[in-house]
């Protein structure tokens, strides 16, 4: 379902940042599924990178490139021009100064009209979407205060502020969603 959204909003051809890309799964799927962008992966932590590199190095996917490091929250970022942002499961599992941040790097990275794509549980009007969604809620605030479930209202302010719009909200399986904002 993400690539059926990814193949609407992304550009043909171009740079992709997927920023937080973990093991680096949707690297691989998504750099095949999308031979015409040169896909980036990054991520914070060294375990990760280091799984994104062996995935690269296996998957031998010529727009597959080496990953790179980036804190959401260091200006600058190792990439300052990208032809769409893709972040999957980040927000929500990070604090609230990484959601800004994003919308802050995505705003100085992406030219007008350029997409930032997020995925996963949100709140919509302040209310869970799902009863799994307020205990999964429940249990990121309990590994740490900083995390949570955020709310669409909120993600949306915090884009708005860096010239960011959100243009597309996708219902997607196991109560998720994806949110597509825009470069104005």
């Amino acid at each position: 379902m993400i690539a059926e959204v990814l193949a609407r909003v992304l550009p043909s051809q171009g740079r992709v940042l997927e920023i937080a890309s973990g093991t680096g799964e949707h690297a691989v799927s998504f750099a095949a599924a999308f031979p015409g962008v040169s896909w980036q992966p990054t991520d914070i932590d060294p375990e990760a990178l280091a799984s994104i590199a062996a995935r690269v190095e296996s998957e031998g996917t010529p727009n597959l490139l080496r990953p790179l490091r980036l804190d959401v929250t260091a200006w600058p970022w190792p990439v300052t021009e990208a032809d769409a942002i893709v972040c999957i499961n980040m927000i929500h599992i990070a604090p609230w100064a990484a959601c800004e941040a994003l919308m802050a790097g995505a705003g100085r990275v992406l030219a007008p009209g350029r997409p930032l794509y997020l995925y996963g549980a949100i709140r919509r009007g302040g209310q869970h979407t799902a009863p799994s969604n307020a205990a999964f809620d429940a249990d990121l605030r309990a590994r740490d205060p900083a995390w949570g479930v955020r709310d669409e209202a909120d993600v949306r302010a915090a884009a708005a502020a860096h010239g960011l719009e959100l243009t597309e909200l996708v219902a997607m399986p196991a109560n998720n969603f994806s949110l597509v904002f825009r470069k104005s």
